[in-house]
């Protein structure tokens, strides 16, 4: 387990191309849109976080564009200001939290394949492995919480049940909480609220660090 080797990880994903289609949709990506990041997007945070965040996969227009989980599309507005709420998050930099997706590069229809996900799930494994403080795991929908039981080799899948506010302990790893994700298509349906979300983030600050304080107004960075 090593701080290095998370450093090392956030400098190879971005130049992984195992995956064909998603080679060919990030290079017309990178023709269309010249100033996006447009290539597999690595883990961003505070690599001695206790809160690990796990989505699906970066969007067209959020980490595609940005380079960074989550940033600059609908569902990382809620996930971020969710992040600043909890004391982890000033709008510059993340401590006490790291933020990854199943899937490092943008997918077509926001849906890889399940060949996809396997070839990308040494990166995940690896990430989850370097993240020695995590004392929790909040995965971002089904996908996400399937690909953390997968990458630490749990199963069967079906003894682990999906549901919104879903606790699982794992044994001898952070305990597993699982949300619906905060796309549009949830949040416009009504299917996650904004009761429901904060709800889910009551439960994350539960596993807080006793010692572990605010950043609020901090101007460090830890990328």
């Amino acid at each position: 387990m090593s701080i290095a080797r998370l450093r090392e990880l956030e400098s190879q994903i971005p130049k992984c191309r195992r995956c064909p289609r998603l080679v060919r949709y990030l290079d017309r990506s990178a023709e269309k849109y010249p100033d996006y990041w447009a290539r597999p997007v690595p883990g961003y945070g505070d690599r001695r976080a206790w809160l690990l965040v796990v989505g699906l996969a970066p969007g067209m227009h959020g980490a595609n564009r940005t380079g960074k989980p989550f940033q600059g599309d609908a569902a990382g507005t809620w996930l971020y200001a969710s992040l600043e709420a909890l004391g982890v998050w000033n709008g510059r930099s993340l401590r006490g939290a790291y933020i990854v997706n199943a899937a490092k590069c943008v997918p077509p229809l926001n849906r890889p394949t399940g060949e996809e996900l396997n070839r990308c799930r040494p990166w995940l494994q690896e990430e989850l492995a370097n993240l020695a403080s995590v004392r929790v795991v909040l995965a971002l929908g089904t996908v996400a919480q399937r690909a953390v039981l997968q990458s630490y080799g749990l199963g069967p899948l079906s003894s682990y049940a999906f549901g919104h506010g879903v606790r699982h302990r794992l044994p001898g790893r952070p305990d597993l909480l699982s949300s619906y994700h905060p796309s549009r298509q949830n949040t416009n349906t009504g299917r996650l609220t904004p009761a429901m979300w904060r709800g889910i983030w009551r439960r994350v600050a539960h596993y807080r660090p006793a010692a572990s304080g605010s950043i609020a107004g901090s101007r460090s960075a830890h990328r």
